[in-house]
C-alpha cells in the first residue's frame, strides 16, 4: 500500500507544509489521580499543546515479575524506582474508567483527546473515540499489535527509539499494510532526562525517513530537557513533536523529572512558531521589510568632487558611498559608468545617474 502524504487528526492537516503538532503525552504524571490527569489537560491546553495523550496499559500485559525480578533487573531510567517494575506500572496506569470523563475534559478544552494502546483490548476500546493513535517505540517489533492498531483505520503515529532501520522499515510495512496514513517519528529512548541524550537523539535520521520515504508526515518523540531537539527536528521537517507534560518537575514519578512544564512547554511552542515564521519558502528575494534597507544600505555610484559637464568619469572622481535612492547608479555597474562623459554639472556626493551620461 502507498504512504499518504498528508495525515488528519481531527481537524488538523499533518503534511510537509502543516504549523508543528504538538503532543503533550501526559502517560504517568497524573500519578494515579484522575482529577490531575484533567487539571494536566487543561494546563496542556493553555500552554499551546494540540493534543493530550494518556498511555494505556494493564502491568500484567505489558510487564512480566518474572522477567524483571528474575532477569534483566532495574537498569536504565527504572534503577532509580523504588518498587518493582510491575508495581510501578500498575500504579501510575491510566485507569479505562477515566476514559469518558477524560474524552469529555478535552473536548471542554479544546485539545484532541489521544492514546498509546498496549493491548489489543485498548485498541478496540478507544476505536470510536480517538481521531488517531501513537505506537510506543518499545512495540515497534510487536507487529500483531501494530496491525491490530492500523486496521481501526486512523492515522498511526509511529514511534522508532531504540530501534534500527531494519525493526523500522519492518513496522512501517507492517502498518502499511493495512493503513496508508503513517506519521514516522525519530526518537531516542532513554528517560533519565540526562543532557548527554543529546548525542544519541540523531536528529538527522529525519533526513534518512525522508530519503526512504519521501514526503511521509514525520516527527520527533522528544525525551531531551528543554527544546533545542525539537527546533532541529522542525527544522529537519518534523511536523509532530511529542513531549512528557507535568505541571511539577518535582514530584515524585517516573515521567516527572524529564518531562516540560506549562512555562518551558509554553516557551517550546513560541520558539518553535518563531521558527517556522523564520523558515520561510526558499525562494531567494528582497523581502518586504527591506525595501528600505537597500536605500540605506547599498552603496551609489556618487561624484568625489564638484564636476562640470564634459568631465570624463575615472576612478578618481568617482566614489562608491551610501546611501542609494531609486535610479542611483549601483557600483556594480562601474565599468559601464567609467569613460562616460557627463552631459550636465554634477555636484559633489551627487548620485550618477544614466540619463547625465554619454
Amino acid at each position: 500500500m502507498t504512504y499518504s502524504k498528508a495525515i488528519k487528526i481531527g481537524d488538523r492537516e499533518i503534511s510537509d507544509s502543516s504549523p508543528t503538532y504538538f503532543i503533550a503525552d501526559i502517560a504517568a504524571n497524573h500519578d494515579g489521580d484522575l482529577g490531575r490527569a484533567k487539571d494536566l489537560i487543561w494546563k496542556s491546553k493553555e500552554a499551546g499543546a494540540d493534543c493530550a495523550k494518556f498511555q494505556h496499559f494493564q502491568a500484567n500485559k505489558i510487564v512480566s515479575d518474572v522477567g524483571f525480578s528474575n532477569g534483566v533487573g532495574q537498569v536504565s531510567h527504572q534503577a532509580a524506582w523504588e518498587k518493582p517494575v510491575d508495581q510501578i506500572y500498575d500504579q501510575y496506569h491510566t485507569r479505562r474508567d477515566w476514559t469518558q470523563e477524560l474524552v469529555n475534559t478535552c473536548r471542554e478544552a479544546d485539545i484532541e483527546f489521544m492514546t498509546t494502546p498496549y493491548d489489543a483490548e485498548a485498541v478496540e476500546m478507544f476505536s470510536g473515540i480517538v481521531n488517531a493513535y501513537k505506537v510506543g517505540s518499545g512495540d515497534i517489533t510487536f507487529h500483531s499489535l501494530i496491525k491490530k492498531i492500523a486496521q481501526q483505520g486512523k492515522p498511526v503515529l509511529l514511534a522508532t527509539g531504540a530501534a534500527d532501520m531494519a525493526d523500522t522499515e519492518s513496522a512501517v510495512e507492517a502498518a502499511l499494510a493495512h493503513n496508508p496514513d503513517i506519521c514516522l517519528m525519530q526518537c531516542n529512548t532513554n528517560y533519565t532526562g540526562s543532557l548527554e541524550n543529546f548525542g544519541f537523539v540523531n536528529l538527522n535520521v529525519l533526513k534518512t525517513f525522508a530519503e526512504r520515504w519521501p514526503g511521509m508526515p514525520l516527527g520527533l518523540s522528544d525525551h531531551t530537557p528543554g527544546h533545542s531537539a525539537v527546533l532541529g527536528a522542525v527544522t529537519l521537517g518534523a511536523r509532530v513533536v511529542e513531549k512528557h507534560f507535568t505541571d511539577d518537575n518535582a514530584r515524585i514519578g517516573p515521567d516527572h523529572a524529564f518531562a516540560l512544564n506549562p512555562v518551558t512547554w509554553r516557551a517550546m511552542v513560541d520558539a518553535t512558531r518563531e521558527l517556522e515564521l523564520a523558515m520561510g519558502d526558499g525562494v531567494k528575494r528582497v523581502e518586504g521589510n527591506e525595501m528600505q534597507t537597500i536605500v540605506i544600505q547599498r552603496r551609489a555610484l556618487r561624484a568625489a568632487a564638484d564636476l562640470p559637464a564634459g568631465t570624463t568619469l575615472t576612478n578618481d572622481n568617482v566614489e562608491a558611498l551610501r546611501p542609494c535612492p531609486e535610479g542611483a547608479i549601483s557600483p556594480a555597474h562601474a565599468d559601464d559608468v567609467l569613460g562616460k562623459v557627463l552631459t550636465r554639472d554634477l555636484a559633489r556626493g551627487a548620485e550618477v545617474v544614466w540619463d547625465a551620461l554619454r
